[in-house]
């Protein structure tokens, strides 16, 4: 199972808080749970902040070369995107089982464009693991992650979870106030992916592009710049909830969307920490991880098709742009912050050029 980075720095910030504390772990106490979101808070914050300014110098940008840079970004996403796609089947995928896994994950997902059909997926995928990975899992070799949480304070974190996940779905259609929409929007995109960030996309699309929040435009421009800034992926919330139309927005909303997508992912890291070991020894638990990982593969494969491909490489030039973008990044390995900045000055430069014949 993939821990996403934010996440695990919480499980380090945890135990590391904890150190020479045993008798109070089981209290709960807070110094424990503080070293946790020190740790969250520093990977975090810095590439946050960046997506906010980020949100409101995009806004400020007019004219063709500002169109060409916000399309250069969006190619950038589709070459990173790729790249992720290439490094998780060469890891995730291997093997007929795990490989048709994938396969049968991205039909699904491009035949049926929901939250539903994610969800559909990371669950076939558990029980075709189940029944078909056990071998592929068998070797492999564990790593004991031991993290001073108590059950008690594991079952509360898995309450509070779901509590959160179905409470404002059920509310927000008789509530008035629009933040409930927003961190319901956040926290249910945050919930329901598995995996790497980068499976968070077709989700956050779906609510907010959809119901028209965002344009597809502004959406996939920042999902691009998420690329180049450092820290998790997630940051991108920071970024949507800046520029969201319904209120809150700006930085009242960006810290909102920053909260409410990493909310899930918490209670759920700190809800399974006191089972983690004996899930992870068992054959079976690791059999059907197997399954989901390479789901989740499938996952992320439609969405680099739709809606990134789709929407972004509209030309011979578009693709020629990816392709290079994408051989820097897997064969020259250089940094996802000079891809970047490479691909949006090229978009920039073939616009002028374009401009001047």
């Amino acid at each position: 199972m993939s821990i996403r980075y934010a996440q695990l720095l919480l499980c380090f910030g945890l135990a590391g808080s904890a150190a020479g504390r045993a008798p109070l772990i089981a209290n709960d106490d807070w110094p424990t749970y503080g070293g946790g979101l020190a740790a969250w808070s520093g990977f975090t914050l810095p590439s946050a902040i960046l997506m906010v300014l980020f949100a409101y110098g995009a806004s400020a940008l007019t004219g063709a070369g500002a169109v060409a840079l916000l399309h250069g970004l969006r190619l950038v996403a589709v070459a990173i995107v790729a790249q992720a796609v290439w490094e998780m089947a060469r890891r995730l995928s291997r093997g007929r089982a795990r490989a048709s896994i994938t396969l049968v994950s991205a039909l699904l997902l491009l035949m049926t464009h929901s939250t539903w059909a994610q969800l559909t997926a990371i669950a076939s995928g558990a029980v075709l693991g189940r029944l078909f990975c056990s071998s592929a899992s068998a070797g492999s070799r564990q790593l004991t992650l031991k993290v001073p949480v108590s059950k008690r304070a594991g079952a509360i974190a898995l309450t509070a979870f779901l509590a959160l996940l179905i409470l404002p779905a059920l509310v927000s259609p008789s509530v008035s106030w629009p933040g409930l929409e927003l961190f319901n929007a956040f926290y249910r995109s945050g919930a329901l992916v598995f995996g790497g960030g980068h499976v968070v996309l077709p989700l956050l699309r779906e609510a907010f592009v959809t119901p028209g929040w965002v344009t597809d435009d502004t959406f996939l421009a920042g999902y691009g710049a998420a690329q180049a800034v450092p820290g998790p992926l997630f940051t991108f919330a920071a970024y949507l909830g800046a520029v969201v139309r319904p209120t809150p927005h700006g930085l009242p909303g960006a810290a909102l969307g920053l909260l409410s997508i990493f909310l899930p992912g918490f209670l759920i890291v700190l809800g399974a920490l006191p089972y983690w070991d004996s899930l992870r020894g068992s054959p079976a638990a690791r059999a059907m991880m197997s399954g989901v990982n390479a789901a989740v593969v499938g996952i992320l494969a439609a969405a680099l098709y739709e809606p990134l491909w789709t929407t972004s490489v509209m030309s011979p030039a578009d693709l020629a742009m990816v392709l290079v973008g994408f051989v820097l990044l897997t064969v020259w390995r250089l940094p996802a912050l000079l891809v970047v900045v490479s691909l949006a000055t090229a978009a920039v430069l073939l616009e002028v050029l374009g401009g001047i014949t």
